[in-house]
This record gives structure tokens, sequence and C-alpha cells, in this order.
């Protein structure tokens, strides 16, 4: 007779490679994604590096323009007598605004003066207070050359000294 059937081990189904070939693709995609992104950023900061120097090459010198003699003003303090006094430089890197600057400097001195003589100590005391001064009097630099139809091409206004009394 025959003898009785061991214990038979179930049929193993044959593993598929189904899991190994999803892994495959997602990391050949994250691959082509990095590269690609890698070649993206390498090619942009490429084009800002030879952006830099042709920029640079075409700025000219700043020109400063000296506003001479020191402006001293009485300034609009009520309980007494109070003094400003500032040397007051302005710069541009265009030929033209300088000799502008320097055949309107009478008018623009009149402007900073009477900028200069609507504030009060108190109101100069901050730094940020300063510089808010400073924009207002790059502003009015600039409205004088406007009024002139002068080129106004002014960047800055610089206080190389500022002194309240």
């Amino acid at each position: 007779m025959s003898k009785p059937a061991a214990h038979a081990a179930p049929p193993i189904p044959p593993r598929s490679n189904n899991l190994a070939l999803w892994i495959l693709i997602v990391l050949l995609v994250i691959g082509i994604a990095g590269a690609g992104a890698w070649w993206f950023l390498q090619g942009r900061g490429a084009q800002a590096h030879a952006a830099e120097p042709a920029a640079a090459a075409t700025r000219a010198p700043a020109r400063y323009y000296a506003l001479e003699p020191a402006f001293v003003v009485n300034l609009a303090d009520t309980g007494a007598v109070r003094y400003l006094q500032a040397d007051v430089q302005v710069m541009t890197r265009d030929e033209a605004t300088g000799a502008a600057l320097e055949l309107h400097t009478p008018a623009i001195r009149n402007r900073l003066l009477l900028l200069f003589g609507q504030h009060t100590a108190a109101q100069l005391a901050q730094r940020s207070a300063k510089e808010r001064l400073q924009e207002q009097a790059l502003a009015e630099v600039r409205g004088v050359l406007r009024a002139e139809r002068a080129p106004d091409k002014v960047e800055a206004v610089f206080f190389t000294s500022l002194v309240t009394q």
C-alpha cells in the first residue's frame, strides 16, 4: 500500500517583484528631479555671476558735492532758542546732475534751510528722525532740480556733521 502522505507544505506562490519595481521607479524619479534642480540652479547662478561684472562695469563712480558753507538754522523750538548746524553733501553718479547741482546751489540751499528750520531739537534727537530728514532733504534737492528742468539723478544726501544746540 501506499504510504500516507507526509505533511505536504502548501505551495508557495511565486513572489512578485512589484515592490522592488516601485522602489526602483521612485528612486529614478527622485534622481532625475534632483539632477534637473541642480542643472537649473547652476544655470541661474552662472547667469547671475555673468551679469554682476557687466553691471559693475557700467556704473559710474560716485561724486560728492559739498553744499558749503555749513547750514546754521534756528530750530522751531518755542521754549528756547535752539540751533542746528549741518554739513551736507549730495551724491550723484551723473556728471550732468553734478553740473546742475553746482549751478542751482543757491536754490537748493534755500530749500534745505527752510526744511531744517521746521524741526525741533526733540524731533531730531533720534537716529530715525535724522534719517527721515535725510530723505526729506533728498526730495527737496530733486524737487529743485526738477523745477529747473535739470537732470535730477541725485542718489543720496549725507550729513557729514549734524549738531543741535
